[in-house]
C-alpha cells in the first residue's frame, strides 16, 4: 500500500517576518504571536503544543499536550508526573516544545529545562478543574497497561461514589511543569519556500541573541 504525496503543495503568502518589527525578547514576541492566532481564529486549540522527550528507553517521543499559561520565564502545563512523559523529564529535563498555527501559517520551535512548579500553583489549577477532569487524573496511571476501557470506566464510577459530596484534593503524582527555554526559533511561511526563520538564542548575561536563519 502506498501515496504518492509530492503534489501537496501550497504557497504562504499571509505575513511576513522582519527583524526590523519583532520584540526583542521572544516571550513578548510570542504572546504578540498567540494573540493574533486567537483572533484570526480557524484554531480550536491555539493553546496546543507538541512536547518532545526523550524517554527512558532511549527513543524520542512527541505528543500533544495543552499549555495552560504562559509568563515571563516560560510555559506552563500539566501532567502525571509518573507518566511515561513524566519519566522521562525526570530523567532528562531537556525538551522542546512546538506550536504550529497553519490559519497564519506559522510555526514556534522552543528548546527549554523543565522543571515542576510549586505544589501551591499545581493545586490552585487542579481545583480550577471541572469535577469529572479531577477524577480523571486519579482514575488513570497514565501509561500504564489497562485490560479494557470498561476497568477505567468502573473506576471512575467508583470514585464519583466515594467523592460524591466530598472535595476532590490535588494527587501528588500530578501537576505542573514550567518549560525555560533557551532557544525560540520562528517561522513564517513566505512564497517559493523561502521562508522566515528567526531565531532567540539565551545568553549568559541573560540578554537575548536574534539571528536569521535560510530555510
Amino acid at each position: 500500500m502506498q501515496k504518492d504525496l509530492s503534489n501537496y503543495r501550497k504557497s504562504y503568502e499571509k505575513s511576513e517576518l522582519n527583524e526590523s518589527l519583532i520584540d526583542k525578547n521572544p516571550l513578548q514576541q510570542f504572546q504578540k504571536w498567540f494573540y493574533e492566532v486567537e483572533k484570526m481564529g480557524g484554531i480550536d486549540e491555539p493553546n496546543a503544543m507538541t512536547i518532545s522527550t526523550v524517554g527512558l528507553d532511549g527513543f524520542p517521543k512527541n505528543r500533544v499536550v495543552l499549555m495552560k499559561k504562559f509568563t515571563h520565564e516560560g510555559f506552563i502545563f500539566y501532567t502525571n508526573y509518573l507518566s511515561e512523559k513524566g519519566k522521562a523529564l525526570e530523567s532528562n529535563p531537556s525538551t522542546c516544545l512546538s506550536f504550529f498555527w497553519p490559519n497564519m501559517e506559522r510555526q514556534i520551535i522552543i528548546k527549554g529545562s523543565a522543571e515542576k512548579i510549586a505544589k501551591n500553583l499545581s493545586d490552585g489549577y487542579f481545583e480550577s478543574r471541572p469535577l469529572g477532569s479531577k477524577l480523571g487524573a486519579i482514575v488513570s496511571e497514565q501509561s500504564e497497561v489497562v485490560a479494557s476501557r470498561e476497568v477505567l470506566e468502573n473506576r471512575l464510577t467508583q470514585l464519583e461514589k466515594d467523592f460524591e459530596n466530598k472535595e476532590v484534593n490535588r494527587p501528588d503524582h500530578w501537576g505542573g511543569y514550567l518549560v525555560k527555554p533557551v532557544s525560540v526559533e520562528f517561522w513564517q511561511g513566505r512564497p517559493n519556500r523561502l521562508h522566515d526563520r528567526i531565531r532567540y538564542t539565551l545568553l549568559e548575561d541573560l540578554n537575548w541573541k536574534i539571528e536569521r536563519l535560510q530555510p
